[in-house]
């Protein structure tokens, strides 16, 4: 068992390391206090040939799959949440054309993806369905004009990036609108440019600030057969899709809780307190020391979650290996931006300090692609089926 990472992988997380310090750092203050899009990173991120991490050579992208794309974000992570936000874009809504696309459809919209000239977001959540998916009431008609063809009404929310997207991987139901059965979901490529489409309200967020939330309003949209992603009833295809996506969502929380804890180190090397340093004081090793432990233990669950993922394992049974690391590095991203900012007490709380920031972004982490409580039903559903057993 090789602990360490292949050379061009080690390679890939050095170069993500120093532009993170390099470009990230020194932007990410003024991205969460201004709100824009932060166009400038997005270059350095193309310049690098890190939109495309997770694209096959195939179509554009290196091929360094969803381990090489979590090392990135997890250098990212640590200064900007909503930069890494914009490298987690470049797989999430591509990755149902990935698993179950046309060739047409991955020759069509995966190379501009890793080359930067095209944007993309993901629509499965609405108003009344988040975590209940089966909920939804986006409604794709059959096309009495087109053979094969759609029209889609509805409205879709919390989608990130959905300002800037070109394009959208949306689901909706084909089937009966009132049915809760799987195959009545399908999945669609919509272009922004197409007549119905239209960026709704922009959400005004607790955190993660620069890359815009919002809602996608679809009025009689037609879709072409050619758009149609797999078959028709794809409901599984959005679960494969999320699934895979686990520990791309674990490394943004790895990446903040490393970020954290590395400023507050620095800060009670350096702040006196009763004669001492705060570093001297037993209560803060004690600190240091657990979240160092959780934090290496997140990053064995994600960098084997990110190899699983790649190696296709992201069907049912690995599910609550996937989950695990989702759910525990989010969580750890809470604890260790709340005990950060402690350490820092009263200055922590302020703006002068990252502290904050991270605390804001951290809760987000917990919520997105699944409920830390969706990621804890997943598991237990796990060890009840015995997919995951200890005997």
């Amino acid at each position: 068992m090789d602990f360490d990472l292949p050379e061009e992988l080690a390679d890939l997380q050095g170069i993500a390391r120093r532009i993170a310090r390099e470009k990230v750092l020194p932007r990410a203050r003024a991205i969460d206090e201004t709100g824009e899009y932060p166009e400038d990173l997005f270059d350095v991120f193309r310049q690098a040939g890190l939109l495309g991490l997770c694209i096959p050579e195939d179509y554009g992208g290196s091929g360094a799959g969803i381990l090489g794309l979590a090392l990135a974000i997890e250098e990212v992570a640590k200064y900007s949440n909503a930069a890494a936000l914009m490298l987690l874009l470049t797989r999430l809504p591509t990755g149902p054309v990935m698993i179950a696309g046309s060739e047409e459809q991955k020759k069509r919209y995966l190379p501009a993806i890793a080359s930067g000239t095209g944007r993309a977001a993901f629509g499965l959540s609405e108003p009344q369905a988040g975590s209940d998916v089966v909920a939804m009431r986006t409604r794709a008609t059959p096309d009495p004009a087109t053979a094969g063809g759609w029209i889609l009404n509805g409205l879709k929310c919390w989608m990130s990036g959905v300002a800037q997207a070109d394009w959208y991987t949306i689901f909706a139901k084909t089937g009966d609108p009132s049915s809760r059965a799987h195959d009545s979901i399908t999945a669609f490529i919509v272009e922004r440019a197409w007549q119905g489409v239209e960026v709704g309200r922009i959400d005004r967020k607790m955190g993660v600030h620069g890359v815009d939330t919002g809602e996608l309003v679809l009025r009689d949209v037609h879709v072409p057969p050619e758009n149609v992603i797999g078959e028709v009833g794809g409901f599984r295809l959005a679960m494969l899709g999320l699934n895979a996506m686990r520990p791309v969502v674990a490394a943004r929380g790895i990446g903040l809780a490393e970020g954290a804890l590395m400023y507050a180190v620095d800060y009670v090397k350096d702040r006196e307190l009763f004669g001492k340093h705060l570093a001297d004081f037993q209560g803060t090793q004690w600190k240091v020391a657990e979240l160092a432990t959780e934090i290496e233990a997140a990053r064995l669950l994600t960098y084997r979650a990110a190899w699983l993922a790649d190696q296709g394992r992201f069907t049912r049974e690995w599910v609550p290996f996937l989950s695990m690391a989702k759910y525990y590095a989010t969580e750890l991203a809470v604890k260790a931006s709340g005990m950060a900012l402690q350490m820092l007490g009263a200055a922590g709380y302020m703006a002068d300090h990252l502290t904050e920031l991270w605390y804001r972004d951290a809760r987000q982490l917990t919520i997105v692609e699944g409920t830390t409580e969706i990621q804890l039903g997943l598991i237990a559903r796990g060890v009840m089926d015995r997919d995951l057993w200890w005997d």
